[in-house]
């Protein structure tokens, strides 16, 4: 036992590597269980003070501080779900840390969405909440941090502003979800334990999966890691039934997106960020001159000119211009 975490298990935590041992599920599904290969049938406890007694792992630290009473949980999932990111080396092959941006449902500690990106911000909680909402459904709230790209606060350390929303503010409120501000660490003190799993996890499973690109990492993310850990981690609501409902409203690409207004040039183009939408001829009208439209842009990057509920113009992310011809949208 000793020699196998040593030779392939070394960065694993003990609980971890016991779990690997002795049921060969856990988080990966990558060869057959461990149990029937190694014939390993000792307890948690008997693992963990055989590789202390060798000096492969070292004692956990007495945790000391002050007594804080735990919060209780939301009773029916779907009431309040939390959002947050983590920057660590979760791919040490890359070289540079990145931000693993995670929802997770309160009252069962279920992770809705998880995506490693090289920073995170407006974009990366966009493809979080779309992920979640695509999977489960609208929520009630959503518990954050008050970080620029979640509130604007008009004093630094003072209270958030209910008026002068963010993107993801406004998108919130337009998709009727409460937004709940955090106001010390210890209110996230959730998100920071399940952190603390996943960095002492996912970095070893990803290294057992020879996961090497960001892309590759997502993908067995979704659809490995996340399931893995809601059968590991996931626990029962106190109340039966769910406060999810069903998304029924517009297409969620035209909520989830950062949104400005614009008026249209002379030469029947918007200019946003150093660069020229063309507006093509519309059937309705000679040109756009002068009115005020809006740009839509996708977490991916790509612009969308709409005016009402039409798409006007649109680009895809390499930036080849699709006029309202190339297929339906409607807009917010």
């Amino acid at each position: 036992m000793r020699r196998l975490h040593v030779e392939a298990y070394a960065d694993f935590t003990v609980k971890h590597f016991h779990e690997a041992l002795a049921r060969g599920a856990g988080t990966r599904r990558w060869h057959e269980a461990l149990v029937e290969r190694h014939g390993y049938r000792l307890g948690y406890t008997a693992t963990r003070l055989s590789l202390q007694a060798a000096g492969l792992v070292a004692k956990a630290r007495r945790r000391v501080g002050v007594h804080r009473k735990k919060r209780p949980r939301r009773p029916l999932p779907g009431m309040m779900l939390f959002q947050d990111g983590s920057t660590h080396r979760w791919l040490p092959g890359l070289g540079h840390d990145l931000d693993l941006v995670v929802t997770l449902d309160d009252p069962r500690s279920v992770i809705t969405s998880a995506l490693l990106v090289s920073e995170e911000g407006t974009a990366s909680s966009f493809l979080g909440l779309g992920e979640t909402i695509a999977g489960y459904g609208l929520f009630g709230s959503l518990y954050t941090d008050r970080g620029s790209r979640y509130f604007h606060t008009p004093e630094a350390g003072g209270k958030v502003s209910r008026t002068q929303l963010t993107q993801v503010g406004r998108a919130l409120a337009q998709l009727g979800i409460r937004h709940i501000a955090s106001y010390s660490p210890e209110g996230r003190g959730r998100m920071g334990r399940a952190f603390g799993t996943l960095q002492g996890r996912l970095v070893p499973a990803f290294r057992r999966a020879g996961i090497v690109t960001v892309a590759a990492a997502n993908a067995w993310l979704r659809t490995v890691f996340v399931p893995d850990w809601n059968r590991r981690f996931g626990r029962p609501a106190t109340e039966e039934g769910t406060a999810f409902v069903a998304y029924g409203g517009l297409p969620l690409e035209t909520v989830l997106c950062v949104q400005e207004d614009r008026q249209v040039g002379r030469d029947n183009c918007v200019a946003r960020h150093g660069r020229s939408l063309q507006i093509p001829a519309q059937r309705h009208r000679h040109h756009d001159v002068r009115a005020t439209v809006r740009v839509h842009e996708q977490p991916d990057g790509s612009p969308a000119v709409v005016d009402g509920p039409r798409c006007l113009a649109r680009d895809d992310a390499g930036g080849a211009l699709l006029g309202e011809d190339a297929g339906p949208r409607r807009a917010a």
